[in-house]
């Protein structure tokens, strides 16, 4: 993966949604050379869908459940998958999201699977960046006004691996130098993960 100051993960980080799932892929994260590694759940990852937190969290891993954090000055806000928007700090330069908005990079298997209440409240708010994945033939760049949205789906509907995670750069260098946000949507499947595919 390219470097970055910031890997953002925007969820379908297990399968089946397995506490044992989960526990692979925070090791997985553990092990990247990433300052900071933020990331929600989304729609397979069932045994996050109501937790607050998970405890004991390696240094510099982040679960933004309906939270936000304040990197050298840039807020990052999160929310789960199918969480209220109310959550989505009203400050955050970048929003994380599993869901796109609505008629965003959300077209997949012939239907557009977007959030409209997840549109309206980034509309609103105007961040820099909305992150987020679920729908796997839309990956891509879309700028809208001042905010740039980003579908980092890296697999196809038939759950291949087809595109690469994504690098950003758009901070000034006032906020933090050269910040780089890298993210993925869905964690790289079986060995792959660990061989850098």
């Amino acid at each position: 993966m390219p470097a970055a100051d910031v890997l953002v993960h925007s969820g379908d980080i297990s399968n089946s949604g397995t506490e044992a799932e989960v526990l692979d892929f925070i090791n997985w994260l553990s092990e990247l050379p990433f300052k900071y590694k933020l990331f929600v759940c989304g729609n397979h990852d069932c045994c996050l869908w109501d937790a607050e937190d998970i405890e004991d969290l390696p240094d510099g891993i982040h679960f933004l459940q309906d939270r936000s954090i304040k990197i050298n000055g840039v807020v990052f806000s999160g929310i789960g998958y199918d969480h209220s928007v109310d959550k989505i700090d009203p400050k955050a330069d970048v929003v994380i999201t599993h869901e796109p908005p609505t008629m965003i990079l959300d077209y997949s298997s012939g239907t557009h699977w977007g959030n409209i209440k997840i549109r309206k409240r980034v509309e609103e708010i105007k961040p820099r960046f909305h992150l987020f994945g679920h729908t796997h033939e839309s990956y891509g760049l879309q700028i809208i006004g001042a905010t740039r949205y980003s579908n980092a789906s890296l697999l196809n509907d038939k759950l291949e691996l087809v595109n690469k995670p994504r690098a950003l750069l758009g901070f000034p260098t006032g906020i933090m130098g050269r910040m780089a946000i890298k993210y993925v949507e869905e964690k790289i499947l079986n060995n792959d993960k660990h061989n850098g595919k």
